[in-house]
């Protein structure tokens, strides 16, 4: 019995050693999860260039479990990024700065289109896919309860980088 256990424990470690050498892939072939928006206000057909669910209690609660499900094993939990994709509580950092009211509404709105489109079709760079596409996946009120997620952890500026 004693042989037994012993030959057991070393092909263990050995099997534990091999797997720790292994390299660790951070991306992977990971199958995006779906996002009951039942409770949220219909969008329709149309794609909107502004975030409608912005401040929306729901729509933050269905964001924050479709970040969790969808986007966290890349971005890291609750945005903080491990540096292996962009940090998305930076997202529109530089909105927040803005001291002109029209100004920052408008970075706002460019940074809505820039996010859904990044959502909707993904990023590539010579041929190597960054962030897959999530449009067919993911429907419009889903992408966008993340973003009123995403919106709630925005990291405010020290006074010293707004002068």
């Amino acid at each position: 019995m004693k042989t037994r256990s012993g030959r057991l424990a070393a092909q263990l470690l050995i099997a534990t050693s091999a797997l720790l050498s292994l390299p660790v892939f951070a991306h992977g072939d990971v199958t995006p999860q779906a996002v009951d928006t039942t409770t949220l206000k219909p969008l329709g057909e149309g794609w909107r260039e502004e975030n409608p669910y912005g401040g929306d209690k729901e729509a933050i609660r269905i964001g924050s479990s479709a970040y969790g499900q969808n986007c966290a094993r890349c971005h890291g939990l609750e945005a903080v990024s491990g540096g292996i994709a962009p940090d998305l509580r930076k997202l529109d950092r530089d909105c927040v700065i803005q001291k002109d009211e029209v100004k920052k509404q408008a970075c706002y709105k460019e940074n809505d289109v820039y996010y859904l489109t990044s959502v909707r079709h993904g990023k590539t760079r010579n041929g190597a896919v960054y962030m897959p596409p999530f449009e067919g996946m993911i429907n419009q009120e889903g992408m966008w309860s993340i973003k009123a997620y995403l919106e709630t952890l925005r990291l405010m500026p020290t006074v010293a980088a707004t002068k």
